[in-house]
């Protein structure tokens, strides 16, 4: 896409953190722009405050796990602006696991599943038929991790595992829409692998906004648990300074990503890249993935919550 002006945007998780960068970012470029989120509260702020600063935002309440919702979301973005060009799969948490793979409660991996993965298929079911049927340019990006995307982190289990299945879907999604010759393109959206620093996100509060029917002895609090706090910790005691990128770093990627039509919608850097060749290497020859002991020695953690 390269002219984006009046053309209108979805951003599911866009009340705050990656989400609300985005928005941000397409608002200030002259879109229309519909914030998508399952909290009031951060639907109504975020509306809010942008409307006051002069941006064209509509704010739907949305539960990316059930396809009514996500469904009315698409029926209310038609009924306010007539169309829609970028829709962004953005809406993630982190599981909160506990202890060892083989540890994890069952509602532990469905609720991510349902919100990591099924929320983009839901998303893609809703919206590309549409986008296809408009016969214009149009644009889906779905925000992956490089945990689980790349290379994952052998104690983000449940996390990196979804991860990895919205890289493999948006890889066919990408694949079929080529294949039919369509306006329509797809991205992966790579947030965690910038070198400056890490982001601080909804996603380092496991447990926060979880339903009832995905509860668990044990589950982190409804309100959220404060793994950043605990991480932070950690860092400081092994004598590691901890630096945090801009999310609207995230957002600029993002959005020259959607504009060049790039796939891999990401900061490579050195150690990713070296990560990259590892795993490569060790599916060509056969070896054991040492590097996945590598990758984890300096992240490792109790709690399955890194984006």
């Amino acid at each position: 896409m390269k002219d984006v002006v009046g053309k209108v945007a979805v951003v599911t998780g866009g009340g705050q953190g990656i989400g609300r960068a985005l928005v941000e970012r397409f608002g200030a470029e002259g879109m229309k722009v519909v914030v998508a989120d399952i909290v009031p509260a951060l639907v109504e702020t975020t509306t809010g405050e942008l409307t006051d600063r002069g941006l064209e935002v509509t704010g739907v309440i949305t539960d990316v796990t059930s396809l009514d919702s996500v469904e009315a979301l698409r029926d209310a973005t038609l009924e306010r602006y007539g169309a829609v060009h970028i829709v962004c799969n953005n809406a993630g948490i982190g599981s909160g696991s506990e202890g060892q793979l083989w540890e994890h409660h069952v509602n532990d991996w469905r609720w991510s599943l349902d919100v990591n993965v099924m929320g983009v298929v839901n998303g893609i079911y809703a919206f590309v038929p549409t986008l296809l049927a408009q016969g214009e340019e149009g644009h889906v990006v779905n925000t992956t991790s490089s945990n689980g995307g790349f290379t994952p982190l052998i104690n983000s289990a449940v996390y990196a595992t979804t991860k990895a299945a919205v890289t493999t879907l948006t890889e066919c999604l990408w694949g079929q829409l080529r294949e039919i010759g369509a306006p329509v393109s797809a991205s992966l959206l790579y947030p965690s692998t910038f070198s400056t620093g890490m982001l601080n996100t909804g996603i380092w509060r496991p447990g926060a906004n979880r339903p009832e029917r995905y509860d668990r002895p044990g589950a982190p609090p409804k309100e959220g648990r404060d793994a950043l706090g605990a991480y932070l910790q950690r860092m400081e005691a092994a004598g590691m300074e901890v630096q945090f990128a801009p999310l609207s770093e995230v957002a600029d990627i993002c959005f020259d990503g959607i504009l060049n039509d790039t796939f891999w919608i990401t900061v490579p850097h050195s150690e990713q890249q070296q990560k990259i060749r590892d795993r490569a290497a060790s599916q060509i020859d056969g070896s054991p993935p040492e590097y996945l002991l590598e990758a984890n020695m300096m992240t490792s953690r109790p709690t399955d919550t890194k984006s």
